[in-house]
């Protein structure tokens, strides 16, 4: 309540709620919960309500921890005080719903691993408002449920502190993300769930029109484009946490179902967007979670990502880099097979790694069977040995001096031999992607294998200057690297020219992710303002003009009507609160996910409809 002139004279407490008296009347200020009880309270008669979580009796005592959303206080009943309420306390069981009424006091035995650990409750007046049946997964001794059974009783499963914490801990990133954009003079807009159906990316999920038979709306991936519109109308700064859905296969870090922030800007560049993102989560580590964040984040092109660390999202809590070693082996004395692949464009990278017994044969063998699926041409390694210098394994077969391969190793990889340890080398050659991706899958597992990583580290990175586009062996076309409203890097004139050639893989992009950990967090770009270059990128992607016009031909036509220079980006608002609350699933911050294979445990769906409903629908199913 806002104080409009009137005049608070004193607080007291009464059933259970702390209320302030003023000119104008009695005002409820706030609900009392456990963590509210503390010195100030000593001796008053106050009213809780909550869970029964622990029950103990001590000599005609019982104690009850009595659980609400805030934590758990110590009621007492005390047959000498009450043998009725005594006895009735005596019934009550795990998970009760109970209200009491009693005076705060101070405990004999403090317990100070709880904030309420100095004061308990002398209970004066008992009312079970609910009992409960035995609980098929437990609150407090939390056993290993399987995800299936967790689902299914969700609303238990949340009771537990750990998911409560989650939770809780979305709610204030969410709320700092809220008030971090509404101080920055954003606008929070809403945008439609029943749109039209464009190919994005990932399939749709349809909703058939009962008013217009034959006719699908599409749950949104994503509203790209409607926050496109919103700066073409002007708003100029927007953003939106917003539920997104996407018809695909799913994994730990997927629903088909998500939430995220949406952030849209006008008349701006990449750095406009960067130094917002990066003071966000400046903000979000020190509000929520007290940790500082140096700003501004690092940054790394897409090229240099691939060419160290085998991937565009690269974990950069601990070394370990590829080394492309391609211009050093053609001056050496190799096999001639490998001199003249390189000379016609393949690559041979190395990883040098420190040798462990848990780098065994059977993981070796592993990664020697993976490049082979692939498509990579050779999978080698060797073993050398830090104090005489020698080296054994199959690597070694593939120079006529192991000298050479000394060489490389301690020039690229800066290892110092003086410290007499030993490493063992890697080596993968072939076309030079499928090289860089199944050495970063090996570094990835060699950092969790050799324990390398500090899971207490937050590495931030962002990623810059993605390829415009690539080829797609699942679709068999080219397709957009982010997404086709992406703006190239270049500007109009060249980008004419670049697409007009057959080496468009080269274009480079406006576009930029953020990561952290490994894990991307989120992705923008710089979009495309001028509806000749959108017309020219849908036209490399495959569209005929018919096709743009069909599926795109609103958006053309707005960016017809005076469309400003515009970017933004868009994060899994999940994936965030996940890493940050050290999960390695989304589902353990989601209140009601579903399964890896998209099911809800907890409703039953998805589910069959009745006849009726699709005939309503104009619908027959085969």
């Amino acid at each position: 309540m806002v104080n409009q002139g009137y005049k608070c004279r004193t607080l007291s407490y009464w059933s259970g709620v702390i209320y302030s008296y003023c000119d104008i009347g009695r005002f409820k200020l706030k609900d009392l919960y456990s963590i509210d009880i503390n010195e100030e309270l000593l001796d008053e008669e106050i009213e809780l309500s909550g869970w029964v979580q622990v029950k103990r009796e001590h000599g005609g005592i019982i104690f009850i921890d009595l659980r609400d959303r805030s934590g758990i206080v110590q009621l007492v009943f005390d047959q000498n005080e009450s043998m009725d309420l005594f006895n009735l306390a005596n019934e009550l069981k795990s998970e009760y719903v109970i209200k009491v009424k009693g005076k705060v006091r101070k405990r004999e035995n403090p317990n100070p691993n709880i904030p309420t650990g100095y004061y308990e409750v002398l209970v004066l007046s008992l009312e079970v408002l609910n009992e409960a049946k035995p609980l098929p997964i437990q609150v407090i001794k939390q056993t290993e449920d399987s995800e299936e059974i967790r689902l299914k009783y969700r609303y238990i499963d949340l009771r537990r502190e750990r998911m409560k914490e989650n939770i809780v801990a979305r709610h204030k990133v969410t709320s700092e993300i809220r008030k971090f954009f509404n101080d920055r003079g954003f606008y929070d807009i809403e945008t439609p769930f029943l749109t039209k159906s464009t190919p994005e990316g990932a399939r749709d999920f349809l909703v058939p029109s009962r008013l217009n038979q034959g006719r699908f709306y599409a749950l949104p991936q994503s509203p790209q484009i409607f926050k496109q519109l919103l700066m073409i109308s002007g708003f100029e700064k927007y953003y939106q946490i917003v539920r997104c859905f996407r018809d695909e296969d799913l994994r730990a870090d997927r629903q088909p179902e998500f939430t995220q922030l949406d952030v849209e800007m006008s008349f701006i560049d990449e750095e406009d967007i960067f130094s917002n993102i990066d003071e966000m989560f400046k903000s979000i580590l020190g509000s929520v979670y007290g940790k500082d964040l140096s700003t501004p984040l690092p940054r790394m092109k897409y090229d240099e990502a691939m060419s160290r660390y085998g991937t565009d999202r690269p974990d950069l809590r601990f070394g370990l880099a590829l080394n492309d070693v391609s211009d050093f082996i053609k001056k050496m004395k190799v096999k001639s097979f490998l001199i003249d692949g390189i000379n016609q464009g393949r690559k041979f990278y190395t990883l040098v790694s420190p040798l462990s017994d848990k780098i065994t044969r059977k993981f070796l063998d592993s990664y020697a069977s993976e490049s082979k699926k692939r498509g990579c041409d050779i999978f080698t390694w060797a073993k050398i040995n830090g104090v005489n210098k020698s080296i054994s394994g199959p690597f070694s077969k593939l120079f006529e001096n192991t000298d050479d391969i000394l060489g490389i190793v301690g020039a690229l990889s800066q290892i110092d031999y003086e410290k007499e340890e030993n490493y063992i080398l890697f080596g993968c050659y072939g076309e030079e992607r499928k090289v860089q991706e199944l050495l970063g899958d090996l570094r990835s597992s060699l950092g969790d294998l050799l324990g390398l990583i500090n899971n207490e580290d937050l590495n931030f990175c962002w990623v810059t200057d993605f390829p415009l586009f690539e080829w797609s062996d699942e679709e068999g076309k080219i397709v957009s690297v982010h997404h086709p409203f992406t703006s190239p890097k270049s500007n109009i004139e060249e980008v004419e020219i670049e697409l007009r050639s057959d080496n468009i893989y080269k274009l480079k992009s406006r576009s930029y992710d953020l990561v952290l950990n490994g894990i991307e967090l989120g992705g923008g770009s710089i979009r495309i303002h001028k509806p000749k270059v959108q017309r020219k990128v849908f036209s490399i992607l495959g569209l005929s003009h018919e096709e743009i016009d069909q599926k795109f031909g609103f958006l053309i036509r707005a960016l017809e009507y005076g469309a400003p220079p515009h970017g933004g980006i868009a994060f899994g608002l999940d994936r965030i609160v996940m890493m940050l609350q050290g999960e390695s699933s989304i589902r353990e911050v989601i209140p009601f996910p579903k399964t890896a294979s998209g099911l809800c445990p907890l409703t039953g769906a998805p589910d069959f409809i009745s006849a009726r409903q699709l005939g309503e629908l104009g619908l027959k199913l085969k």
